[in-house]
């Protein structure tokens, strides 16, 4: 039966490809005059709050509505996207009224999660969305695909987005001028980044780039990875078969993926041959199995024809009649000597041929690492790969550079002054973490000392615990037979194809082999058919995996109910006769191990012993449960080991991670790995925060470029590098303003004597503190009427006294609250304009309360902060303490809730929170109360301030910089000098 009003919308809605329009009027124009309450709004209305799943309709409402609400670039709306503000303005352009509006809002809620953060140089902008929809072939296939693998309208909304902001930001390819772009795609440990580049891929060759070369690894299993993902969701079954007819078994000799268990059911298909369906075809250079080789139709394959001969390639009339060429190769020194030699020789075309180059990986082998004290004559040496790269990008003049990776460390590292390398002059993107994703905050209680996701996932290994690994071979043995409990209670099983369990406790090839006998071993003494094991099994159910079960998903009561699957379980592992697989080295042979191969295995269920090589674009799918005990020095470097962050659907909450707490490192030493990780994803996050921060355009100017990014990356534990590369900063960051923003230093000194300063140094503002207590009050965010209290001392400082304080106060980084004390003292109105500081002590009085006097104070609430492997607090604030200060300073709207905020709101006034902190590692707080009293030497005075909220409203600058060497003031890096 024909749905004729999804039709009369479809119909619409196509005509609004630059943005909403009045809607009753386009309507009324394209209706069948036989259907008149198809026009009607409440009819409309009436359909969607009657809507079940699946509506049509609703689907395509909901598609529209997330494109537009996530459109960065929007010229019939001045509200940012993701916000209420820009659905407010798609609707008043519509012309939709409150009723429809409220059950649109119901079906398709406004997505306010942050899209992707952009540093950039200003740009000519020639990739508008018209242009883009204009020529979108390959763009719309790639996106039905996306669809119909199940992906969410917010997330191909996001990386339409996301792509978008890519290709912009590259040169125009029918430019006269040869220009070649550099930037970085900075994503997550195993987030998606390949989606990424492959919409990049799609839009670039749309748009007209002609030749694509996609750096895929250092291995011929990661290069084939990214080859079979490019084959299947971009290039599809047409170009693959290149006119072979597919029923003809002789015709299809020579042509891969016929063995592919995936072919061609899972391959994007055009409806037919591109250049037949008035769009261009692609012609591979690379397949699955055949890395990029010396031509066999000698360079022929790499010519273009030109409809126009007396024009250039670039030419609109040539461009987009010639088909594109895209190869997927090694990063190796034979193979792109071979891509380098065939490409010489072209000739004189090479300079007309619009080019993109894509380098997954980009900070593995691309940066040039050799020592510039080493180099002759002050002549620039390269390593192998580097010098390759900068080789094609000088052989191809309009060759663009975006690199990929999840640690950009190295990259923004790179000398921004050596023109032929690929240091990211032109743009950095920094992709939002995808809904779904498994991440640091999934591991990590960041923002609290009292979360779950520690207690939930991380098992800890020490001393005094033994190594644990029976236990998490169990846990191993265990997920499993939940995940076929699950299967077979509803839960889609698509994602327990795979069940593995990584083992990296070294990065030596003879200790793997000498590691997995062991685990062979310990395997087959499991006993897991007896009832020992059984019994093992049983507990470690109950103590753990029962216990931290998701409610949402089916979990057994009992282990009796899991039994049988624990024994099916057992039999996938142990399938080929040994549960371990040894992968590692640097030869293919470990790669190419059948049981190794998700996509062409049907079920990979292994325990896999390995090092570096498993931590580099390999995607270690299924991976549950994680042993790892390896320390590294570099934090690019530890962060890429964390494969247990990724996508989990269905089995998040079985994730475990076994990790080292008190591992050795030299001979006096131990290191805490999960605290090392957590300062590198902390560094990490620092690093994204402050990207963002400083994204948005002052007077339609970026505040910082992307050569002034090095200093913004932050190092807080001394033994991890953010990068081998051993440089250093030539910009100082001098200052960062903060008008509405939160400043919360946490490196607080450990010394009595600097303790007992800095309390004296708040002695005049805490005798200034209120005797009454004043109630503040917390209001939900979800305007259900809830809220929390909270009594505090207060007091009201000005400018000036605070300044005082903050000057005299000893930090234990003093280079990290240097730059935002630079913004404190300049409190005019290009600073912090700020005149005076609502000073809010908050107090607790419940059973386990302890007060004390401090230097002849009225008795204050001490609080428990404990700081971490760094010698940092996590946090100071409480979280409920900090919306009635941004009241007061002017970053929330005033509220009759919250009276004594309201009281204090002044124009111009900023707030701080205080707190008299007691690490627990000095004694529990009423241990060290004597008479009434603490000695300061035990308390850290420690404070979270956000200045007045600016008045206009207006952005203003929040960095500024200063060159170390004046006569380098236009690079950010220089050399150590030894």
């Amino acid at each position: 039966m024909t749905d004729h009003l999804f039709t009369l919308h479809g119909d619409v809605l196509a005509a609004m490809r630059r943005g909403p329009r009045p809607f009753t009027k386009l309507v009324l124009a394209l209706s069948d005059d036989e259907k008149p309450a198809d026009t009607r709004l409440s009819h409309f209305r009436d359909r969607v709050l009657a809507a079940g799943p699946g509506d049509g309709l609703v689907a395509l409402w909901h598609r529209t509505l997330t494109a537009w609400d996530l459109a960065e670039q929007a010229d019939w709306s001045a509200a940012p996207a993701r916000t209420e503000a820009r659905r407010w303005d798609t609707y008043e352009r519509l012309g939709f009224g409150a009723g429809l509006r409220k059950a649109l809002d119901s079906a398709v809620p406004v997505f306010k999660e942050p899209g992707p953060t952009v540093i950039s140089n200003e740009f000519v902008s020639w990739y508008s969305r018209d242009a883009a929809a204009a020529r979108s072939f390959y763009w719309n296939a790639y996106e039905r695909l996306l669809r119909a693998k199940g992906w969410p309208d917010t997330a191909v909304s996001g990386l339409d987005e996301a792509s978008h902001a890519v290709v912009e930001r590259l040169s125009d390819p029918t430019r006269p001028e040869a220009y070649g772009a550099r930037g970085l795609v900075v994503g997550y440990v195993q987030s998606g980044k390949t989606a990424n580049f492959t919409g990049v891929t799609a839009k670039a060759i749309d748009a007209g780039y002609r030749l694509v070369i996609v750096l895929g690894g250092t291995l011929n299993l990661l290069r084939g990875q990214t080859q079979r993902r490019l084959d299947m969701e971009l290039i599809g079954q047409e170009n693959i078969l290149r006119g072979a007819d597919p029923t003809d078994p002789d015709a299809l000799v020579g042509i891969d993926y016929q063995e592919d268990a995936d072919w061609p059911e899972r391959f994007v298909s055009h409806g037919g041959r591109p250049s037949a369906l008035g769009a261009f075809d692609i012609e591979r250079l690379t397949t699955r199995d055949d890395d990029y080789k010396s031509l066999l139709n000698g360079i022929r394959a790499l010519e273009f024809e030109k409809q126009s001969r007396t024009e250039p390639l670039y030419a609109p009339a040539n461009l987009h009649r010639a088909a594109a060429r895209i190869m997927v190769v090694k990063k190796n020194k034979s193979v792109l000597d071979k891509l380098i030699k065939d490409l010489k020789k072209i000739g004189p075309i090479l300079s007309e041929i619009p080019a993109l180059i894509i380098d997954d990986e980009s900070d593995q082998a691309s940066v040039n690492t050799t020592d510039p004290k080493k180099w002759e004559d002050g002549k620039v040496a390269r390593t192998a790969i580097n010098g390759q790269i900068s080789q094609l990008l000088g052989l191809l003049p309009r060759a663009q550079y975006v690199g990929y990776t999840a640690t950009p460390f190295a990259n923004v590292f790179v000398d921004p002054g050596d023109g032929e390398d690929i240091f990211p002059r032109d743009f950095l993107i920094s992709l939002p973490r995808p809904t779904g994703y498994m991440g640091v905050q999934d591991f990590h209680d960041l923002e609290t000392d009292e979360g779950t996701a520690e207690e939930t996932h991380v098992r800890g290994i020490y001393t005094d615990t033994g190594d644990r690994l029976q236990e998490a071979l169990d846990a191993f043995v265990l997920t499993g037979a939940l995940k076929l409990y699950r299967a077979g209670h509803g839960v889609p099983e698509g994602p327990f194809r795979h069940h593995t369990m990584l083992v990296h406790e070294s990065v030596r090839m003879a200790e793997h082999t000498d590691l997995a006998l062991r685990i062979n071993s310990m395997w087959h003494r499991a006993a897991y058919t007896s009832r020992e094991g059984h019994d093992r099994l049983a507990a470690l159910f109950a103590s753990d995996f029962h216990r931290f079960a998701d409610t949402d998903l089916p979990t057994p009561d009992s282990y009796e109910e899991l039994r049988s699957h624990v024994s099916r379980a057992r039999q996938l592992i142990n399938a080929g006769g040994t549960p371990v697989l040894v992968v590692n080295g640097d030869t293919e042979r470990d790669y190419d191990q059948p049981d190794l191969d998700f996509e062409r295995t049907p079920h990979v269920w292994k325990i896999l012993v390995g090092g570096t090589k498993l931590s580099r674009g390999f995607t270690v799918e299924g991976l549950t449960v994680t042993y790892y005990r390896r320390t590294t020095q570099q934090a690019d470097t530890l962060m890429q080991m964390g494969r247990w962050f990724g996508f989990r659907p269905g089995y998040r909450d079985l994730v475990r991670l076994y990790i080292g707490r008190e591992e050795p490192q030299g001979k006096t030493r131990t290191i805490d790995l999960y605290e090392a990780f957590e300062a590198v994803c902390r560094d990490e996050e620092t690093f994204r925060a402050q990207l963002t921060r400083y994204a948005a355009l002052v007077d339609g100017k970026p505040q910082v470029t992307p050569a002034q990014i090095p200093p913004l990356v932050s190092q807080h534990l001394s033994w991890i590098k953010p990068s081998a590369r051993n440089k250093m900063f030539n910009a100082e960051l001098v200052e960062i303003r903060s008008p509405g923003q939160w400043v919360e230093p946490t490196a607080y000194p450990v010394g009595a004597e600097e303790l007992r300063g800095n309390v004296a140094a708040w002695g005049a503002a805490l005798g200034a503190l209120s005797e009454n207590l004043s109630t503040f009050v917390t209001l939900d965010g979800n305007d259900r009427g809830g809220y929390t209290r909270y009594p505090a001392k207060t007091a009201v400082l000005g400018h000036a006294q605070l300044l005082e304080v903050m000057s005299s106060l000893a930090w234990g980084r003093p280079d990290l609250f240097a730059p935002h004390l630079a913004y404190l003292r300049d409190a005019s109105d290009a600073g912090c304009a700020t005149d005076d500081w609502a000073l809010l002590l908050p107090q607790t009085s419940g059973p386990t309360s302890v007060s004390a006097s401090i230097l002849g104070s009225q008795p204050l609430t001490l609080v428990q902060r404990k700081r971490n492997a760094r010698g940092v607090f996590n946090r100071i604030s409480g979280v409920a303490h900090r919306q009635s200060a941004e009241r007061i300073a002017g970053l929330r709207s005033l509220s009759d809730d919250d009276p004594f905020a309201t009281q204090l709101h002044r124009p111009r006034r900023g707030a701080v929170l205080l707190y008299p902190v007691v690490d627990p590692s000095a004694g529990s707080p009423a241990d060290l109360v004597n008479d009434g009293s603490i000695d300061p030497g035990k308390v850290v005075m420690a404070a979270a301030f956000i200045p007045a909220a600016s008045a206009s409203g207006k952005p203003v600058p929040y960095v500024r910089f200063r060159a170390v060497d004046s006569s380098r003031a236009g690079e950010a890096t220089i050399e150590v000098v030894r």
